[in-house]
């Protein structure tokens, strides 16, 4: 009895920690929609600035995650299935993007498309540093990392006992990846592919770095709201910020959602 009880105060005591970290979670952002009561959100919707960030921030971050999917699935099977001499420093190199901070990042990225290779590109009519295409670089990478991860964990929950027995059938390698694999991680890898847009609409700091913030030619919605907060427009960025806490809020809701369905059923 006494250890029960015991038990039932470890789990009370964890509840209470949950229910503070979302009571917590919650206040911080309710801050955001009291602020914005004075905000009119018809108006700002109407107007040209905030149109154009978010139809770019949509065009972007839809290419940006698309990229990073097509580049982190072969990646993280690859990490997932095979062992390798630096597979650890390669892992760390992947990683990379997660633990520094987003400047630094475009700090490289502005490098590595201005002084040392911009100037080749631009002849064969790429330019990347200060254009549209300089905000899709940054985004994928910094979202592939996140999209990697998560893949990565997908394909290794899954048996490779199927894959094999798949083999035995007679499928090629090939067919067991598009047959077996994919289908069986398919959750995980759209969990994945969610979080990792999730992180190119949020992004700024590499963005900042390498595309630029000009106004109505590299401004996504982060970008329009640190433009609207410098120049003291606190109504219209905090519209902007309330906007994108909702379609993010949505997105993910909705999937998590589908992906609780799918497992229960």
């Amino acid at each position: 009895m006494k250890k029960r009880n015991n038990y039932s105060m470890f789990q009370v005591s964890f509840f209470i920690v949950f229910l503070f970290t979302i009571i917590f979670m919650a206040l911080i952002f309710s801050g955001l929609f009291f602020s914005g009561l004075s905000a009119s959100f018809v108006t700002i919707i109407q107007d040209p600035e905030f149109q154009f960030a978010l139809s770019f921030t949509l065009w972007t971050t839809v290419l940006a995650t698309t990229i990073a999917t097509f580049v982190s699935i072969p990646t993280s099977y690859v990490l997932s299935r095979r062992e390798f001499k630096g597979k650890a420093l390669a892992e760390a190199l992947i990683d990379i993007p997660i633990v520094l901070p987003p400047l630094v990042s475009g700090i490289a990225l502005l490098t590595f498309f201005g002084p040392l290779f911009g100037e080749s590109l631009k002849q064969m009519g790429i330019e990347v540093a200060f254009s549209k295409w300089g905000v899709v670089v940054a985004q994928t990478f910094i979202a592939t990392p996140f999209a990697i991860r998560a893949f990565k964990q997908a394909f290794d929950g899954i048996d490779t006992r199927y894959e094999h027995i798949a083999r035995t059938l007679g499928y090629t390698p090939t067919l067991v990846f598009w047959k077996v694999t994919l289908p069986m991680a398919k959750g995980g890898l759209i969990n994945g592919i969610t979080m990792a847009w999730a992180r190119t609409l949020g992004e700024f700091g590499a963005t900042a770095m390498l595309a630029g913030v000009t106004l109505m030619k590299t401004e996504t919605l982060s970008v329009a709201i640190f433009l609207k907060m410098s120049i003291g427009d606190f109504d219209f960025a905090i519209a902007i910020s309330i906007i994108m806490l909702l379609v993010a809020l949505t997105v993910l809701y909705v999937v998590k959602f589908t992906m609780r369905g799918e497992r229960s059923a």
